[in-house]
């Protein structure tokens, strides 16, 4: 994923600049490296692999022992404990399930691996988390007339949010944010957050705009205009 080189950082805050001059309302840009380390993915994904695959075996008739692992230990080297065809077939399959475990969580650690493998929905839940923790650290609540609003990218996910305080929530409806969340998901799909992002500060500030206009001799710049950045968590 491309992040946002200087200029990007540049023509986002320009842009943010130039639409709070003919809206009342404050545009707040945030971007995430990401917003998860998702460590539960690896582990779940050699528990689900470690569980199946010995099941699955005998299910195709592989009967498994501990000797198909170790084919150089003796049946003396393994000890009178697991002698007989049903402990070596106990033995090799929870050597197996420990091999197959640590196998495939040292993959899925892989953070590209990782990213792939964790469910979109779970991505989705912790972007609009962190967004929303974003909104409430920043105080974009707290503007005069609760017209704060946040759009907020994370680019581990490829994924965006925008929240509209509720200044503006109980006068827009929802949809019509859809083009500005278009072009931002646009610039992320294509590999140009930057672009993606100026356009969509552009298209909020028509929004705005038309409902919450400028007065003249009284439009405060309660937020910074200059896009927040944050590392991994």
């Amino acid at each position: 994923m491309k992040t946002l080189s200087p200029a990007d950082l540049a023509a986002i805050e320009a842009a943010v600049r130039e639409a709070e001059t003919r809206t009342t309302g404050e545009i707040y840009c945030v971007v995430a490296e990401a917003s998860s380390t998702y460590g539960e993915t690896p582990l779940a994904w050699a528990a689900g692999i470690a569980l199946l695959a010995p099941a699955l075996l005998l299910l195709g008739g592989v009967q498994v022992t501990i000797s198909d692992i170790f084919s150089s230990w003796s049946a003396a080297q393994v000890g009178a404990a697991v002698e007989g065809s049903v402990r070596r077939a106990l033995v090799g399959t929870i050597v197996l399930q420990g091999v197959l475990f640590a196998a495939a969580a040292l993959v899925v650690a892989i953070p590209a691996v990782r990213r792939a493998l964790t469910p979109r929905g779970l991505k989705r839940d912790r972007v609009r988390r962190r967004a929303a923790e974003q909104f409430l650290g920043k105080n974009l609540h707290l503007t005069r007339e609760r017209t704060g609003v946040l759009l907020f990218v994370s680019l581990g996910e490829r994924m965006a949010e925008l929240i509209a305080d509720e200044g503006i929530a109980a006068r827009v409806d929802a949809h019509v944010w859809d083009r500005a969340m278009g072009a931002l998901t646009d610039g992320l799909k294509r590999g140009d957050p930057g672009v993606g992002f100026a356009d969509a500060v552009r298209l909020c500030a028509e929004v705005l705009a038309r409902d919450f206009p400028p007065r003249p001799g009284d439009n405060p710049n309660e937020l910074p205009d200059a896009v927040v950045l944050l590392p991994r968590p």
